[in-house]
């Protein structure tokens, strides 16, 4: 398994070994301040049609100080809709960017003492999107394996403008 995100048509898809149990994984995917710590915050009302709250600090994500580009981002809620939700295995939320709709969802498979958490996000329309979300999602992943494995987070920032030259020369 390769741990670079891939784009099939509109879909942008990540997938990433971690070490388990299900149950802790799944708790760093949907309770907020667990999710806090490797991608956003938010309370999520775990039902169909439920709030998924998104809350973006990337200072509790890393050490590394959030760029001044990036400053305006920080704290910005969005709002989304759950669509799918089957504990310990699935989530799914549909949330607005812009004029487009997303829908990002997190599904997760025991495989011995380790989890596979697989993240897609439709629609991705085009190359420059699909690397700058991939970037992101790569990013996250990587501090969420850290976390999960209990060493130090790697720096945010760092690794998703490395990564970003990446999936620009990949998409």
């Amino acid at each position: 398994m390769s741990d670079y995100a891939s784009a099939t048509g509109n879909t942008l898809r990540i997938a990433r070994r971690l070490p388990g149990p299900i149950e802790r994984a799944w708790a760093y995917v949907v309770e907020s301040e667990k999710r806090a710590l490797w991608f956003a915050g938010g309370e999520w009302d775990l039902r169909v049609g439920g709030q998924a709250l998104v809350v973006f600090d990337h200072t509790r994500v890393s050490d590394e100080p959030v760029p001044e580009a990036w400053q305006p981002m920080e704290g910005v809620a969005s709002a989304g809709t759950i669509t799918r939700v089957d504990p310990p295995r699935l989530v799914a939320y549909r949330f607005a960017m812009g004029d487009t709709e997303f829908e990002v969802t997190f599904e997760l498979t025991a495989e011995g003492g380790d989890v596979i958490l697989v993240i897609t996000q439709a629609p991705v329309a085009d190359a420059q999107g699909q690397a700058a979300f991939a970037s992101g999602w790569h990013a996250y992943m990587d501090i969420l394996e850290d976390r999960l494995r209990g060493v130090r987070a790697r720096a945010f920032w760092t690794n998703f403008d490395r990564l970003q030259n990446e999936y620009a020369g990949r998409f």
